[in-house]
């Protein structure tokens, strides 16, 4: 056995049995040990954008990580942007990234640079090889630190892949979450019987059964409860009563919490604005709000919230009111008919990845009144993540229907991620939301005062001339395709694709 093979096999004795891949030369190893040890599924993918985006999906559907195999600095480099989206999701992620061979480093060769240091801005965890027989215990380092909700990084060296190592896979420690104390569900519980306190809910607390504890508590103590703004998973549907998602802009963040007695956080971190604007502060919560964290992000939030709900006396989760599923949509296609066909056909038990940006602003409401699904958003706002974490979200959950409800523009950050859904055979329909534009850019150019931008500000905006001709690129990559013109184009075309298996992609001209 040599040291790729030892890594592999622990890997897979730890359950973590994908891996998202575009090797090269110093990755030889690794790959030929996919077929020397069985339970690793191989996925290839065509631009390493598209092996951390599917790792991300993937991690955050599965509850536990996928592996990827990168190509020295410069691959892990280009899978940096949706490393970035998958560390603010908290996702469990174990990358491997081959190095030169350990004497072969010192001479700088044209691939050579500091893998580790563009590891850190992305891992929890960074972890290099000595030899062939560190990389099982390597492995299962980083394997545990995954599991903690990270990125973890394991640089392995070409020679100690192909080096002799013993047989064995090594055992990766089990790891438990922080549980709060009995004095901090105290705390939240007299802060959040002040009238006008808010509980705001993130990561794991917004599975169904912290949603349902977060109602029992809303019931006991008469608190609003709200989700931070991009979650990394919502469970969600007309059988959970859904929290206010906090808004994007700050003013309107802010005005989520103007009213705030207090401020009490299960699973999300405090909430500051997506950027600095000019005499806006940083921090959502008005100065002067108590705030106060029951459960961290790594924390086990579900039983915190579970213990809180019993502390104030909350016994079952109270009736909501179910909103409507909307109706199907007619005549012309606009933004909100988009969001109203999809929320209105999404099959039960869908995933949806949105990546809609503002286009898919409506959906989040209109789906409220949809068969349960599970929704996962742009948590760190890099684009590009949409194409990509649907292949994931599909592996992970191959019984499921994924949707990806997709801007224009952030899908030409990772289109060959449609390859890989056609190769893998994967259920993915994917909407495109064809408006042609930035549209946030125009916004934010409405907001800094620029009412009527120049040509050149509108060219920053624009997306055509040439216009972008999805059903071509997707068809050259083996993905049927289609392309909308009216709303009752798209209801036609998405029963279709949401009755056939296999991937979809159609362009909805808004």
């Amino acid at each position: 056995m040599n040291g790729a093979e030892r890594l592999i096999e622990t890997a897979v004795s730890a359950g973590v049995d994908v891996c998202f891949a575009n090797p090269g030369t110093t990755e030889i190893p690794l790959v030929a040990a996919l077929d020397a040890v069985p339970g690793m599924r191989g996925v290839l993918c065509l631009a390493e954008s598209v092996v951390a985006g599917a790792s991300d999906g993937y991690g955050r559907l599965a509850d536990r990580p996928a592996m990827t195999i990168l190509h020295l600095g410069p691959g892990l480099g280009n899978a940096v942007s949706n490393l970035h989206n998958a560390r603010r999701a908290r996702t469990p992620v174990v990358n491997v990234v081959g190095e030169h061979a350990s004497w072969h480093v010192a001479a700088d060769a044209p691939l050579t640079s500091d893998i580790a240091l563009l590891a850190r801005n992305v891992s929890g965890w960074v972890g290099s090889s000595t030899s062939a027989e560190s990389l099982g215990s390597d492995m299962a380092a980083a394997i545990a630190a995954a599991r903690a909700g990270q990125v973890a990084t394991l640089i392995a060296c070409a020679d100690h892949q192909w080096g002799d190592a013993d047989d064995g896979a090594v055992a990766v420690p089990p790891v438990a979450r922080p549980r709060a104390s009995d004095a901090e569900v105290e705390e939240a519980a007299t802060l959040l019987s002040r009238s006008g306190s808010v509980l705001l809910l993130g990561g794991r607390a917004l599975g169904e059964s912290g949603q349902r504890s977060a109602a029992r508590i809303a019931a006991g103590t008469g608190c609003a409860v709200m989700m931070e703004t991009f979650p990394a998973r919502v469970e969600q549907g007309a059988h959970l009563a859904a929290p206010h998602r906090l808004g994007y802009f700050p003013e309107l963040a802010a005005n989520d919490l103007a009213a705030a007695a207090a401020v009490v956080m299960a699973g999300a971190p405090e909430p500051v604005a997506f950027f600095g604007y000019p005499d806006m502060p940083s921090r959502i919560i008005a100065d002067g709000v108590d705030r106060f964290t029951l459960a961290a992000p790594s924390s086990d939030v579900e039983d915190a919230l579970a213990r809180l709900a019993d502390r104030v006396g909350a016994s079952d989760t109270p009736p909501h009111s179910a909103p409507a599923r909307p109706e199907v949509p007619s005549g012309p296609l606009d933004a909100m008919a988009a969001a109203a066909a999809v929320a209105a056909l999404q099959p039960e038990g869908a995933i949806v990845v949105d990546e809609s940006a503002t286009t898919g602003v409506a959906w989040g409401t209109l789906a409220q009144g949809a068969p349960p699904h599970t929704w996962l958003t742009l948590t760190g706002g890099a684009l590009g993540l949409g194409l990509p974490a649907s292949v994931g979200a599909a592996i992970a959950c191959p019984d499921r229907s994924v949707i990806d409800f997709q801007a224009d523009g952030s899908a030409m950050y990772s289109l060959p991620a449609l390859w890989t859904m056609a190769h893998e055979g994967l259920d993915v329909t994917v909407v495109v939301c064809s408006n042609r534009r930035y549209n946030i850019i125009g916004y934010e150019l409405y907001r800094a005062g620029i009412a009527e931008p120049g040509p050149q500000a509108r060219s920053m905006v624009e997306l055509s001339p040439p216009t972008l001709d999805f059903v071509a690129i997707a068809s050259g990559m083996g993905v049927p395709a289609t392309r909308a013109v009216t709303a009752d184009d798209l209801v036609a075309q998405l029963r279709v694709a949401l009755a056939e298996p296999g991937p979809h992609l159609i362009d909805m001209v808004l």
